[in-house]
């Protein structure tokens, strides 16, 4: 009787045995693999949150370079950064609750991902929804915050009557970029969470996609945290 070779790729297949050296390493990288045990899904969105993690960094160094070297003074954030309530001028008041909401999101966000690993899709699309409309209450106050100091207080991205010429285009180069970030995650949400409701994910049985949504929402949270304190705060 004559011996049938198994290929080694097969044997590792169906074993599910490890396999060390170069065959090991190409065989752990085939197109038909998931390699370290995650999935493309996740690993793309990792990619992309770390290459965007070195664009925010980039724009948040050039923000500090130009604060610390820049020979006109700064504006101060608890003045530019007020809002009249009751003709009492609270400082940052409108931050706190940008700050608040946006963070609160991440919450909501996370017991999605928990819900949805319960395969629970009604209460994960649900808290989806509730997290996409936090989202979409952040955008809002931050159109009605670029509004008032467009129209009130005269900052252009070229000029700042209040200080440096620098503070408006590095504040809107960074908040702006931010909140488009924001604005795509609301509306990645919404698709996600529609589809999760229509059942688009039931034949599979992979929730997955709502873990790779709540990744890159808890990014953009993140990111905010960082914004928060080098530009408002300091």
């Amino acid at each position: 009787m004559s011996a049938v070779i198994v290929p080694a790729s097969s044997t590792v297949q169906q074993t599910g045995a490890a396999v060390g050296g170069l065959r090991g390493l190409v065989a752990d990288w085939s197109g038909d693999r998931q390699t370290f045990k995650v999935s493309w899904g996740k690993a793309m969105m990792w990619i992309f949150l770390v290459s965007d993690t070195f664009i925010f960094s980039c724009f948040l160094t050039g923000y500090m370079t130009v604060r610390v070297s820049t020979t006109v003074g700064w504006p101060n954030p608890s003045e530019v950064f007020a809002l009249n309530v009751g003709g009492v001028e609270v400082p940052m008041l409108l931050i706190a609750i940008m700050t608040f909401v946006l963070i609160s999101s991440s919450g909501t966000m996370a017991m999605a991902v928990n819900f949805a690993y319960r395969r629970d899709r009604i209460n994960a699309a649900t808290l989806m929804i509730v997290t996409a409309t936090l989202g979409e209450m952040f955008v809002g106050m931050q159109a009605f915050e670029w509004s008032k100091l467009i129209l009130g207080e005269g900052v252009r991205p070229w000029g700042n009557p209040m200080g440096a010429s620098q503070f408006g285009s590095a504040f809107f180069m960074i908040t702006g970029f931010h909140g488009l970030h924001v604005t795509c995650g609301v509306i990645y949400l919404f698709v996600t969470a529609y589809r999760l409701l229509h059942g688009h994910y039931e034949k599979s049985g992979n929730y997955q996609i709502v873990e790779i949504a709540g990744l890159y929402w808890h990014f953009v949270d993140l990111v905010w945290v960082f914004i928060f304190a080098l530009f408002y705060l300091w």
